[in-house]
């Protein structure tokens, strides 16, 4: 697709924007409107590829399309056009200009965002999650890197590829039938990991993962091993923010903790009720405090020190089996590369919305099994069986 340099005679691809795994993702010009967009496409699978792999990702591609289309909200990126060219499907999108999370965590070299920023990027994504709910729609993939803030400071979910709309229950069977883990392991909550039923209230966890990394500095199980990570998801209650970062007001990292409660009966009842609660908050922390991009505060958050790794339950602490998910080593090198000049299109990790770093087109964690049973006493794990 990209030599063709035009699409369907309409849309002419301009600049490389991201690359991932899976995907690319193109500034384009829509010759017919005369506007700037973005175009998301797959890559072609290598013939060695598992046919069924491909069909997977194509269909959720296509299922992208589909349910972002159906979206209609400011806080939700805009879905302009979808179709296939050469056999290689594309998604034409809004171009946004401006930073994903992820990537304004990076460019503060990890260190919080600015508590009024965290307020104002909590109380939009509240707003917007409770749009898409109220559509039907569970995205099962929030994540830092799948969240604009554009210039102009509003915020917009982006990537939709393996959402699931409630109406299409036997599309979503198909595709989790692949083998394919869906979401990303710092952001999974403990039901997904499990495999079990997944609802409104799993987005609610993952956003709770989102709010305490943008809080903190990192996610709430910061581990360097991916089985590690989803332990302590499912085990380990996080550590408190205040303890971290006074500042942060009681209400807000109450509203936190109670999403990342492992009981999806135990959260807030929906989205709409986490945006009341932090606007809520935000009264208490103090009106008419700046509101403005992270990134135009040079050397923000950076009096606050490095957050303390977590460390697991005892019996947990030397798992090792698994897709290293957060390499310590990414941190020193964010501090050491220049910012890239320039927006991007909704996505992940500067992808322009391909989000197809990590694992796949929708960054999916594609590990081994669940982790195994907690034993009833603290200790080291059982020893394997003796072989025969």
């Amino acid at each position: 697709m990209a030599e063709t340099r035009l699409i369907q005679g309409r849309y002419r691809l301009l600049e490389l924007i991201g690359r991932g795994g899976m995907g690319e993702v193109w500034r384009a010009l829509d010759e017919s409107l005369g506007r700037r967009v973005a175009v998301k496409c797959l890559k072609p699978m290598r013939p060695q590829r598992d046919p069924s792999f491909a069909e997977a990702l194509r269909e959720r591609f296509r299922r992208e399309g589909r349910v972002a289309a159906s979206l209609q909200h400011r806080g939700v990126t805009v879905v302009h056009d979808f179709g296939e060219h050469g056999g290689v499907p594309y998604l034409v999108m809004e171009l946004l200009e401006g930073r994903n999370l992820s990537q304004l965590l990076e460019d503060n070299e990890r260190r919080p965002l600015p508590v009024p920023d965290v307020l104002d990027i909590a109380g939009q994504l509240a707003v917007a999650l409770a749009y898409t709910h109220d559509q039907g729609v569970v995205h099962r993939d929030l994540k830092p890197a799948n969240i604009m803030r554009l210039a102009d400071g509003s915020v917009k979910i982006c990537d939709f590829g393996i959402a699931r709309l409630g109406r299409d229950i036997g599309f979503t069977a198909r595709l989790t039938g692949t083998g394919i883990a869906m979401g990303t392991p710092h952001y999974m909550s403990p039901e997904q990991i499990a495999g079990g039923s997944v609802d409104h209230r799993s987005d609610l966890y993952s956003l709770g993962c989102v709010l305490y990394e943008l809080s903190a500095g990192a996610p709430p199980f910061d581990l360097d091993d991916a089985w590690a990570v989803l332990v302590g998801h499912r085990d380990t209650t996080p550590e408190p923010l205040r303890g971290q970062r006074p500042e942060i007001p009681e209400p807000f990292e109450r509203v936190i903790l109670d999403l990342l409660a492992k009981d999806p009966e135990d959260r807030p009842r929906d989205a709409s009720d986490v945006a009341k609660r932090i606007a809520l908050a935000r009264a208490t922390w103090g009106a008419g405090q700046p509101l403005v991009p992270a990134w135009t505060l040079p050397g923000s958050g950076a009096d606050l020190p490095a957050r303390p790794r977590p460390r697991l339950p005892a019996w947990a602490r030397h798992m090792s089996t698994g897709t290293p998910a957060a390499p310590a080593a990414r941190a020193a090198r964010a501090a050491e590369r220049p910012v890239p000049p320039g927006g991007t299109a909704g996505g992940a990790r500067g992808d322009g919305g391909a989000s197809a770093g990590e694992g796949g087109l929708t960054g999916a964690w594609t590990g081994g099994p669940a982790p195994p049973a907690r034993p009833s006493v603290p200790g080291p794990p059982p020893p394997p069986p003796a072989r025969a």
